[in-house]
């Protein structure tokens, strides 16, 4: 077995993101990959099995990172709302800092891919998400609804914006950030 060459995941996985965000899922094959990547279609096979798993592969190598993100710095022991300020702020940070990995996740979302991928160990990357508005159900600051409605009412619509301003070439400005904290917040606050 062929030891693995760290530099030729690292272009294969930059390869399919950009290509995936450039033409889609349906046009980019193996052999687009292997191209831009400066590889052999052969090579791709060593390190995945096929394309959905180099797919799988990359959505989860990027949420990984994402995970890490979020919860940098992140004291467990801070009110729920500094928290998750923290939390969308890291998020933000995130996508401005990746904006190639946020796009690439925004079309697995918003793409058949994810229900049909079994990912059971997603939510495990997330937990202190899960954990932070769990207890701020538990002390009665936010609404006693789904966690996931609470999640998606509060932070769908701040990706939304950042990406309009993206488009724009625009980055937010602190006091527009901090009136869609607010604006969030109040979305989910009890």
């Amino acid at each position: 077995m062929r030891p693995r060459d760290d530099n030729k995941v690292e272009a294969i996985f930059e390869a399919t993101v950009q290509l995936v965000n450039e033409i889609g899922f349906a046009e980019t094959s193996i052999s687009k990959i292997a191209r831009t990547a400066n590889v052999s279609a052969a090579t791709i096979y060593i390190y995945h099995e096929n394309k959905e798993d180099l797919l799988i592969q990359t959505y989860l190598r990027i949420k990984r990172s994402m995970s890490e993100k979020l919860f940098h710095g992140l004291d467990s022991s801070r009110p729920v709302k500094e928290r998750f300020e923290a939390i969308v702020r890291n998020y933000i940070a995130f996508i401005y800092a990746h904006q190639a990995y946020f796009l690439f996740l925004e079309q697995i979302r918003n793409s058949p891919l994810l229900q049909k991928w079994c990912l059971d160990d997603m939510n495990a990357l997330f937990q202190p998400v899960f954990e932070m508005f769990d207890e701020g159900k538990r002390q009665l600051l936010l609404k006693q609804a789904d966690t996931e409605m609470l999640m998606v009412y509060a932070v769908y619509p701040i990706a939304e914006l950042v990406k309009e301003h993206m488009k724009k070439g625009a980055r937010l400005e602190e006091d527009q950030l901090n009136a869609m904290l607010q604006m969030s917040w109040d979305a989910i606050q009890a």
